[in-house]
């Protein structure tokens, strides 16, 4: 008796999930930065996840992954929704009701988390994925793209906290800092985890 053979189901893209700006700032380097990580994530044949929105850093990477060949999963409050800055032509948009969610379904498909230029959300969705991972609820990497120096006096008083004692080097060593797209994107797929022991249900 002959048996099929069994074929086995293509493995899922490496998922990176951006936080950015909902605005562009004031350099243009910003936007650079942007459209060249959105294109490197494309061309890899990866995945983006982010907020879902069409304004600002969000729109200018979700817009240049897209164009380079990228799926691109967006996830949005439906308040967001209602101002009518949600991105219409993703290749998923998932509108949820809280931002807990929003940012718990993000981080549950992403395999890799990278900070660019932003403001107070980008940086409480850094800071929250960051602490998640040093609680052991995850061990995904953690990336911040650097451009101009944006993120260079929020490194150094990173290392003082740790030079006064509140937070562990092991802790600052979690994250890592690159001024560079695709270098940065090649350090989170080596540092990539395993992740059967992750489990954002405790968040």
């Amino acid at each position: 008796m002959m048996t099929a053979p069994v074929r086995s189901l293509p493995a899922a893209p490496f998922s990176v999930c951006v936080y950015c700006g909902s605005r562009t700032g004031l350099r243009p380097a910003y936007q650079v930065l942007a459209q060249a990580l959105g294109t490197a994530i494309g061309r890899r044949g990866w995945q983006l996840v982010y907020g879902g929105g069409r304004a600002g850093l969000m729109g200018v990477v979700a817009e240049a992954a897209l164009a380079a060949g990228a799926r691109v999963v967006g996830v949005i409050p439906d308040s967001l929704m209602k101002l009518e800055v949600g991105h219409a032509g993703l290749s998923e948009l998932h509108v949820v009701h809280t931002m807990h969610q929003r940012k718990q379904m993000m981080a549950e498909r992403s395999d890799a988390f990278i900070a660019m230029p932003g403001g107070i959300g980008t940086f409480e969705e850094l800071f929250e994925v960051w602490t998640w991972r040093h609680l052991g609820y995850h061990d995904r990497p953690l990336g911040l793209l650097d451009a101009e120096g944006y993120w260079a006096p929020m490194v150094a008083f990173l290392k003082h906290a740790v030079a006064e004692g509140f937070m562990g080097s092991d802790q600052l060593a979690m994250l890592q800092v690159a001024d560079d797209a695709e270098r940065l994107l090649d350090a989170l797929l080596a540092a990539r985890s395993d992740l059967s022991d992750d489990d954002f249900g405790r968040i």
